[in-house]
């Protein structure tokens, strides 16, 4: 290492920073529904997704290597733009994790780097061609995709499972959601963890503290995987319950189906190259997952603030970012002055946190309780019902008749 200035360490620093961030923001997409069903336990379930995150950081370092390459011109690239990228994509993380709603910390990344390219470097540094067909097309695509699959995974599953015995067939799907939210758990660390990783490796490059084209030193590879699997620890509980009961009620059938759909869609995509949102993935999934079983309720208002705030996620991220690059424009102070601004923002939203706690206590808690819509009522009226359900006989519409019947056959039997 030849040199390590301060604004280089206030970039690490603020990398991990997002990391941990990242951990909390993205556990639901593993765990939520394992913790709705009741699969796991919430502290036991956010344990393991952590240990899976720590590991799947070591497996690689392929997607950090290629980090931000073709998506904005690296030449030119100081380690203040991607110390203001940082800013706004934690600033946009923990706003969403505020109000509950799973957004896309890659895209926060994404958008945080390509605002404070385009204020350091001009619109030109940015490849439109790469945003499109590597961040938007897919951000599209991977929640119909899965939400798809999972609907119709569901319908198989309860199609098959009909005959079964409810309390074997339960247990049975309980195992296979750990199995299949482990596997979204390593596939997270070994992608998520390694974003960082790159975002560190380039300010190293960009500030001359390693050379060129070099991989992941192991400091930056353990410092990585040890933020993310803290900040799943942690659990980010307000986007659990959002993801596992806000959208829909997931029996252990659905939550199989959901976690098993993501993980195909997600391994899949990253065979294919598509950067893609494990959070797009999995809320598509769980959703679709919702609509497969009859009787089944998606609550569309919740849904609809998810996606706008997948839609403001890279337009948010991208503003603050090139307002934080301006600033930092300024020189050290200017650096210092967003530095302070980052900590206050953070410290504010945390405090506003603490008027309503939502931990491993109440998690599973929920009052929402709207009513199926027109989509869910249409969809539900075509898929099976669920295996085991007794069959239900029909309600007299009129209770003073119904009362009339009951009292006339009472009298007939005296």
């Amino acid at each position: 290492m030849e040199s390590f200035s301060l604004i280089l360490a206030i970039v690490v620093v603020t990398a991990l920073a997002f990391d941990f961030t990242n951990g909390f923001h993205d556990t639901a997409n593993a765990m939520a529904t394992t913790i709705s069903t009741g699969a796991m336990k919430p502290k036991v379930a956010v344990a393991m997704s952590a240990v899976l995150n720590l590991v799947g950081a070591f497996l690689s370092v392929e997607v950090a290597n290629t980090i931000s390459k073709g998506l904005v011109d690296e030449a030119g690239i100081r380690p203040e733009v991607i110390f203001a990228a940082l800013v706004g994509a934690i600033l946009w993380n923990l706003l969403t994790w505020l109000v509950g709603l799973p957004s896309s910390s890659s895209h926060a990344l994404m958008g945080g780097l390509i605002g404070a390219t385009i204020a350091s470097a001009g619109v030109g540094a940015v490849h439109g061609d790469v945003l499109v067909t590597k961040v938007l097309i897919p951000a599209i695509a991977a929640p119909l995709v899965a939400g798809i699959a999972a609907m119709l995974a569901t319908r198989l599953t309860y199609s098959l499972g009909r005959k079964a015995d409810g309390k074997a067939s339960a247990k049975g799907y309980r195992a296979g959601q750990i199995a299949s939210a482990g596997l979204v758990s390593l596939a997270h660390g070994t992608n998520d963890a390694q974003k960082t990783m790159g975002i560190i490796t380039l300010a190293l490059v960009a500030g001359g503290a390693v050379a060129p084209d070099s991989d992941p030193p192991m400091w930056v590879i353990l410092s990585a995987g040890i933020a993310i699997a803290l900040g799943t620890y942690l659990g980010g509980w307000r986007i659990i319950r959002t993801m596992g009961k806000g959208l829909t009620d997931l029996q252990p059938q659905q939550g199989f189906a959901a976690q098993t759909s993501a993980a195909t869609v997600i391994l899949a995509s990253s065979h294919l190259g598509f950067s893609l949102s494990t959070t797009h993935s999995v809320s598509g999934a769980v959703m679709g997952a919702g609509l497969g079983r009859k009787g089944g309720v998606v609550r569309w208002s919740t849904a609809t603030r998810m996606f706008v705030a997948w839609g403001l996620t890279l337009p948010a991220a991208a503003l603050v970012g090139a307002l934080a690059e301006y600033v930092t424009g300024f020189g050290a102070w200017g650096t210092a002055v967003v530095a302070v601004f980052l900590v206050a923002s953070s410290a504010a939203i945390w405090k506003l946190s603490r008027r309503e706690i939502v931990d491993h206590t109440n998690v599973n808690d929920t009052d929402d309780a709207e009513p199926a819509g027109v989509v869910t009522t249409a969809m539900a009226a075509v898929t099976p019902p669920p295996a085991g359900t007794p069959a239900q006989e029909p309600v007299p519409s009129f209770p003073a008749q119904a009362t009339a019947e009951r009292t006339a056959s009472t009298t007939t039997t005296v």
